[in-house]
Order: structure tokens, then C-alpha cells, then sequence
């Protein structure tokens, strides 16, 4: 039976959700080696560069209330995440960015906490784009108005992101109680609409079922400029209501990767190295990810925590991972 779904998945014909089931509960080691195998190919059919990103964290300091209940990122959520309120200064934006050129990494995220109406993000794409060649990549969540979006766009900006993290509105609002799933699907359109690639991904393992993440696959695809898709596993973070709840196992976010590739043969998957976990990233790229993101270079001039997790990916130490898979990191 797996056999015939993953000569279906080679052909490229279109798998219908019970081949996706299947895929997904998947036991067997050969059976899922198999699996990763075919969305390797898939993925290398149409490129073997892995594009590497890195990060600017804007602020911590977030406006949602009630917090998320796993965020270890605002202020005061979590003592090993960013306990300490702080908002970057357009000089240590300007500092991160020339470090990050300077590392060869070809692409940063400016990301941040809610609040500002897209502002933020604004003023951070701005100073990128005045003092560098870098893609930029805006994830602010659903904190952009129309006319930030508009204001992004004119600037030039390659990406916004606004992960929607789980379509079940059930466990959006259990997990997300000061947020807004409309608003984030609002968000999406907005940046759909102004023509910007659109990235928009999936936190697994807030207590959705598999069905649901196949549903939320689909249903990115009614955004007509998505290009990235994120692909993110629940760590948590101590100090938060989700501390004692069970990070979502590696297995399983690998087997999201392989059906994801399946599913969007030419987007762009990626796995952010503190989800994923730094040590990990191996395994995300032989199940058909080729995008890297929190990698920061050790000339990096602030303390980073990642989002989810607060490790992150070494550059050096990611590009040597990749280079030995036969793959080829993508550089500026």
C-alpha cells in the first residue's frame, strides 16, 4: 500500500488525504526511510541549494494578552527565553544585518512581538534594504495593518510571514487565547492580495489531530503568493502552562516535512533549527527541507533565543551538515 501512494508521489500525481493518512502513520523504519527518500528526490529534482536564514529579534516586548501558553519568547514568559524586556535599536538592527552580510548568510528574518501595527517591521525591512543585499523575510505575526503591508511592499520586501500554526479553532484559542486566528488569516490574504511571497506554517503537537494538519496544508493553498511553508514541532519552554506538556517527537515533524514536499513539490519547507533542535538538522534535510532558519554566525553581535526553543543553529557547523549531504548551502 505505501509502496503504490510513494509511486504515486514520484509520478506526481495528486494524493487524496487517506493516501496522506497513511503516509503519516506510517511505523515502519524501512517503510519511512522510503518515504524520505522519494521527497528527497522530489526536492533535488527541482534544486539542491538549502537556503540558510538568520535572525534580527526586533522586541519581546508583545501585546497578547493572555500570552500564548507556550511562548518563551515575550517578556516575562519563560526564565530561559528572553526574560528581559527589550525593543532593538535601529543602530543594533544595523549591526545585526552587517553581520550577517558579512557571515554569507543570504537571508534574515526581522522578527518581533505584537503591538505595533507592522511598524516595527517596517523600520527594520527599511534599514536592511537601505544597508545590504540580504532577502528579508517580515514575521511579525498578524500585527500588520493594510498599510504596513503596503508600506513593506514598497520597500521592497521578499517575504511575510504569519503562521497560522493550527486551523483548529478549538486548540487555536485553547493554546492562543489573547490572539486571533481570523486575524492571522486576514493577515495572509493582505500579503497575498499585495503580490509578496507568502509564508505561512504549522506548529505541530498543541493537541490537533493528523487530520487537521492535512486540512491545514490544503488550506494554505487558497493564498495564491504562498512560497514558504515553516514546518515547526512544540518544545516547551519552563515557566509557561504548556511547561510539563510533551515536546512533539522528531519523527513526526520529519514525516510532515516528507507529505508537505509531497504536497507543494516546488515551495519552500523550512525547519527552524530550535524546533527541529540544532543537532537535528540532518534528518530535516533528508526528509525534504531546504530552508534552514535561525543559523547564526559567530560574529552575531547579540544573545539570540530561538523561538520555541532557546538554542539555535551554528553556521558553521550547518553548512558542514549540509555540504556533507551532497547539497549545496546557499550563499551571498
Amino acid at each position: 500500500m505505501i509502496d503504490e501512494i510513494l509511486n504515486k508521489a514520484k509520478q506526481g500525481k495528486e494524493l487524496t488525504d487517506n493516501e496522506y493518512l497513511e503516509l503519516l502513520n506510517i511505523n515502519d523504519d524501512e517503510e519511512l526511510e522510503k518515504l524520505f527518500k522519494v521527497a528527497c528526490e522530489i526536492r533535488d529534482n527541482q534544486s539542491k541549494v538549502i537556503k540558510l536564514t538568520s535572525t534580527v529579534h526586533l522586541t519581546n516586548k508583545c501585546q497578547i494578552q493572555p500570552r500564548c501558553e507556550y511562548c518563551g519568547f515575550a517578556e516575562e514568559t519563560s526564565s530561559t527565553g528572553y526574560y528581559n524586556a527589550f525593543y532593538k535599536s535601529n543602530e543594533e538592527i544595523l549591526t545585526a544585518v552587517k553581520s550577517i552580510q558579512k557571515a554569507h548568510i543570504p537571508r534574515v528574518s526581522c522578527s518581533g512581538g505584537y503591538g505595533y501595527k507592522g511598524k516595527q517591521a517596517v523600520n527594520a525591512c527599511k534599514i536592511v534594504k537601505e544597508n545590504s543585499n540580504l532577502e528579508i523575510l517580515v514575521n511579525v505575526g498578524g500585527d500588520l495593518t493594510e498599510k504596513s503591508v503596503q508600506d513593506l511592499s514598497n520597500l521592497g520586501v521578499d517575504t511575510i510571514c504569519c503562521n497560522l500554526e493550527t486551523i483548529n479553532e478549538d486548540v487555536f484559542y485553547q493554546r492562543k487565547p489573547g490572539d486571533s486566528l481570523d486575524q492571522r488569516i486576514l493577515t495572509c490574504k493582505r500579503v497575498s492580495d499585495a503580490g509578496i511571497g507568502l509564508s505561512s506554517g504549522l506548529l505541530l503537537g498543541l493537541g490537533e489531530s493528523k487530520k487537521d494538519r492535512i486540512k491545514h496544508l490544503r488550506y494554505l493553498s487558497n493564498f495564491k503568493t504562498l512560497e514558504e511553508i515553516p514546518i515547526m514541532g512544540f518544545n516547551p519552554y519552563p515557566d509557561t502552562p504548556m511547561e510539563d506538556y510533551p515536546a512533539f517527537p522528531l519523527k513526526e515533524q520529519l514525516k510532515m516535512v516528507a507529505i508537505t514536499r509531497i504536497m507543494y513539490p516546488e515551495i519552500t519547507i523550512t525547519m527552524p533549527t530550535p524546533t527541529v533542535g540544532p543537532e537535528n538538522v540532518e534528518f530535516s534535510l533528508k526528509a525534504g527541507a531546504n530552508n534552514l532558519a535561525t543559523v547564526i554566525a559567530d560574529n552575531y553581535p547579540h544573545e539570540v533565543k530561538g523561538v520555541g526553543s532557546p538554542n539555535y543553529g551554528n553556521y558553521n557547523k550547518v553548512v558542514d551538515v549540509i555540504e556533507k549531504l551532497d547539497l549545496i548551502p546557499q550563499t551571498i
